[in-house]
């Protein structure tokens, strides 16, 4: 394909938007002094290399990567508890500002590997000097606990191009039990970890005042 820069603005341009937007969700939890489902967001374009690999791993001729590749652009939206997940999933839904696609449940039906995300593929308009224009982005919800091993299975993934040593296979499957036992317990002592929380920042609140 010739052109990539040409080719990749729009989904740049919607990363850029979304992080805003999503991030600007979280804030209003915090001007509401109130619990925010999301602890951050990040975002990214796939490289190229990436694009290139995936295509040719799917059958996906490089003429239909905009409707046939739903990742290209793709948000990270994570959260400290399970519960926070399916709350965020709510707000997404609510919104008018983009067309929700497809959702996967990655959490009650996890992959094979381990792996526990949620999906959300949408539709989001971006606006050019061209006029607009609607691309495929993709939304993760997770929870630390869930991005942390997402992360090194995917380092792993690349060093390994898919074909795991069965050992490394094996923890791999035991750390993400690990991490799911890991976010159970913490939603157990969710009230606890809030109050905390909460403690700390009027705390901190107190002493920036007394500074000023």
């Amino acid at each position: 394909m010739k052109h990539w820069d040409l080719f990749l603005a729009p989904y740049k341009q919607a990363i850029e938007e979304l992080k805003i937007k999503l991030k600007g969700m979280r804030s209003q939890f915090e001007m509401d002094s109130t619990h925010s489902p999301i602890e951050f967001v990040t975002g990214r374009v796939k490289p190229i290399a990436s694009i290139l690999d995936k295509a040719n791993q799917k059958g996906i001729p490089l003429d239909k990567l905009e409707s046939e590749m739903q990742d290209i652009a793709g948000v990270r939206m994570m959260c400290q508890f399970v519960d926070d997940i399916k709350r965020v999933v709510e707000l997404l839904r609510q919104r008018n500002d983009f067309e929700i696609v497809e959702e996967r449940d990655y959490i009650s039906h996890k992959k094979a590997s381990g792996y526990r995300s949620y999906h959300v593929v949408i539709r989001y308009p971006v606006q050019t000097i061209k006029g607009e224009k609607k691309i495929l982005a993709e939304i993760q919800i997770r929870t630390l606990a869930m991005n942390f091993w997402a992360t090194v299975e995917h380092s792993l993934n690349y060093k390994y191009k898919g074909q795991f040593p069965e050992d490394i296979q094996m923890r791999l499957q035991r750390a993400a039990e690990a991490a799911f036992r890991l976010d159970e317990e913490m939603s157990l002592i969710r009230g606890e970890i809030q109050d905390a929380q909460a403690f700390f920042t009027r705390k901190k609140e107190k002493q920036q005042k007394g500074e000023n």
